[in-house]
């Protein structure tokens, strides 16, 4: 075969540098029998029918390329809606007006259908936390958010309020030896779960190299906020777990998807972003088209990070109660940095994203924790479509994390745990327990869109030291 040069290429049509690059490296690999014109013939031919060389391994990746230069522009350039779309708020004298502002911009997206802002909402990335939002048929990587699928999960032990006094030694050993905490390592004892068997790991080509740290950090916990807990809950009397209404031993934890989530959310936005071009504001609000491939895409991984949170929890739960000889009676869990497919009280279909909100149904079981020395409520959802059927995730910020670094001594913190009863493991004092709203006001907003079925109060805690 002659060479093959870029002016050749030029002569037939191949204006693209992209095409042209593509088609030198593919015919010096593989048509090195043909002369000089047969290749320019074929490639003629490509050009002016490109659909009927796409079954041939050989000329598919020309034919794709010459098909997807002719159709559109990669992206797409929106501008917002005059006028936000509905939006209820709940608990608003306790919201900062950042955190409204930041809602409001997600409201005038062209995709929005209905907004909804909890009373625990703050300041995020994206959508603020404890924000809710509606869209149609298109999912927003950055209003999951980073950290895909965070979830709570308690579990309810067989055992009366007082093992945790009894046995505080061996509880406080338990979490020592079987969580982790922090961004990198693992567990020195290999977990298992079949959420690492997922084919998605192998269909999805960036996913590959990322296997490998999943399964090292599978079972374990992140940084920031995220906790393992043992504590006592009282359940109150005709709860709806069907359970007698006394106080009994939970475990409760709170952590996501580790680096899976997280690169998965960076790449995904990435994506959205290049694609789909929003005024400069909104910009980290770009959408994925739910019937494209980059979104098919991003909910089969999203899907994925979700589950692997749930194996995380699973993992955790399992080893704890094992190693201190204990049975779970009931087991409530769910996601609060998530997508769901629903449809709202006129019919419609919608994607619901809950950044930091718990999924409230009617009947639906979640856990709104308040900090580390306040009660957490079991409660169920009473499916209020103002809300986009959520509640609040917990008891929200009151302080951003320097704020509370500033404002706190260690020793000051150590007092107020005393006081309440608690043993901390770890933490810092950017979680102390005057960082965050008072957790009785914040379930006081939410009475319309919760029906509290106990009480869970910490008694020993683990978290990252930072």
């Amino acid at each position: 075969m002659g060479n093959l040069r870029t002016k050749d290429l030029s002569k037939i049509g191949y204006q693209n540098d992209q095409l042209r690059s593509l088609v030198i490296g593919i015919a010096s690999k593989n048509f090195k029998h043909h002369s000089k014109q047969q290749l320019l013939d074929l490639l003629v031919k490509i050009k002016n029918d490109p659909e009927a060389f796409l079954d041939d391994e050989l000329t598919a990746k020309i034919a794709e390329k010459i098909i997807g230069k002719e159709e559109a522009p990669s992206f797409k350039i929106f501008e917002l809606r005059d006028e936000p779309v509905f939006c209820k708020t709940y608990g608003g004298k306790g919201i900062e007006q950042p955190a409204k502002k930041q809602m409001e911009l997600a409201n005038l997206l062209p995709v929005s259908v209905q907004g909804a802002l909890m009373p625990d909402a703050h300041m995020g990335f994206g959508l603020p936390i404890g924000g809710v939002l509606a869209t149609d048929n298109a999912v927003i990587p950055y209003a999951v958010g980073m950290d895909i699928g965070c979830r709570m999960a308690l579990s309810i032990v067989d055992e009366s309020d007082g093992f945790v006094k009894r046995f505080e030694y061996q509880i406080k050993q338990a979490l020592k030896s079987y969580t982790h905490f922090g961004m990198e390592g693992g567990l020195d004892i290999r977990q298992e779960h079949e959420v690492l068997d997922s084919p998605v790991f192998n269909d999805i080509a960036f996913l590959k190299p990322l296997r490998s740290k999943a399964v090292r950090q599978l079972g374990t916990s992140g940084s920031g906020n995220h906790f393992v807990e043992f504590g006592e809950i009282e359940l109150l009397a005709d709860n709806s777990l069907g359970l007698p209404a006394k106080k009994y031993t939970a475990l409760l934890t709170h952590s996501g998807s580790r680096g899976l989530g997280s690169a998965i959310a960076r790449h995904y936005t990435q994506i959205a972003m290049n694609t789909c071009k929003l005024p400069r504001p909104a910009q980290q609000l770009a959408w994925l088209d739910i019937d494209s491939e980059a979104g098919q895409e991003y909910w089969l991984t999203m899907t994925l990070a979700g589950d692997y949170a749930r194996a995380c929890h699973e993992r955790i739960h399992a080893n704890l109660l094992k190693a201190l000889g204990l049975k779970a009676l009931y087991v409530v869990e769910n996601h609060h940095n998530f997508a769901w497919k629903d449809i709202l009280a006129d019919g419609k279909e919608v994607i619901i994203h809950r950044k930091g909100a718990t999924p409230a149904h009617k009947g639906e079981l979640g856990i709104i924790p308040g900090s580390m020395t306040t009660p957490a409520y079991l409660v169920s959802g009473k499916g209020i479509g103002d809300a986009l059927y959520s509640a609040s995730h917990g008891a929200g910020r009151a302080m951003s994390r320097q704020k509370a670094k500033d404002s706190m001594t260690v020793s000051a913190m150590k007092k107020l745990l005393t006081n309440a009863g608690v043993t901390l493991i770890g933490g810092t004092v950017e979680e102390n327990p005057l960082a965050y709203k008072d957790i009785e006001t914040v379930i006081a907003a939410q009475y319309d869109l919760v029906d509290i079925q106990g009480k869970f109060y910490p008694r020993i805690v683990r978290m990252n030291k930072e």
